[in-house]
């Protein structure tokens, strides 16, 4: 017996087929040369299990978790094995979602700029008109942002390593970099265009070495750092 599905028939009618061809023909008769093999069978139903998009979002999932890790414990920090062991799968299935390690921390790393260019652009498109800049000067220098660095600015969290990486990742962390500045600079003091980058990378640089400082410092003092930081910036445009 031949087992075949019509191409029309979908992924449940196809199990059911599987399923009612296994409990109709014998172990001896499963075996025999030329037709399906039980073990590929159950191959097939294993497979057959998980939807289309169940690749997609383990990705996802992977990629959060590392972006995650990266920014707490550093780039050597985030082992593949603990992230794919958190993510439910083998160090095996690693290469199944990415080429190499590298391809991991880029993806991470884009993870932690959206997730931080998400939490300023919410926070200055909250504060009244002119006031934006000020926002994101405050939401960046909250303790809650030096506390948690897995939630925090890549650049706070990994600027040294980042200067440090390989040539070859080097490019695609620009590229980021340039993308953090398009995003943050409409939102930052200044008539022209040109006046809101210099105050980008005024106002940023000074941001993240107050966080990189005040997480140096015991916590009692951490609070006092980021305020003058904070109220520096916000006296200075």
């Amino acid at each position: 017996m031949c087992l075949s599905a019509p191409p029309f028939l979908g992924t449940f009618y196809r199990m059911t087929a599987i399923i009612l061809w296994i409990r109709t023909f014998p172990p001896a008769c499963l075996s025999s040369p030329g037709v399906l093999h039980l073990g590929m069978i159950r191959s097939i139903l294993f497979v057959m299990r998980y939807r289309p998009e169940h690749k997609i979002e383990t990705h996802e999932k992977i990629v959060k978790d590392a972006s995650r890790r990266v920014r707490a414990e550093g780039l050597n920090g985030a082992a593949v094995a603990a992230v794919m062991r958190d993510a439910g799968l083998t160090h095996g299935g690693f290469y199944k979602h990415f080429a190499s390690k590298d391809e991991l921390l880029i993806a991470s790393l884009k993870e932690g700029f959206r997730d931080i260019i998400a939490s300023l652009v919410h926070a200055a498109e909250q504060a009244p008109p002119g006031e934006a800049w000020k926002a994101i000067v405050k939401a960046y220098l909250r303790p809650e942002m030096c506390e948690h660095p897995e939630h925090g600015c890549p650049l706070a969290t990994l600027g040294p390593e980042l200067a440090r990486v390989d040539k070859r990742m080097k490019p695609q962390i620009l590229a980021e970099l340039v993308n953090y500045k398009n995003r943050m600079a409409p939102f930052m003091p200044g008539r022209r265009m040109a006046d809101k980058e210099r105050a980008f990378f005024a106002i940023f640089s000074t941001m993240t070495g107050a966080v990189e400082i005040a997480r140096m410092l015991p916590d009692s003092v951490r609070g006092q750092v980021l305020g003058t930081a904070r109220d520096f910036l916000l006296r200075s445009f």
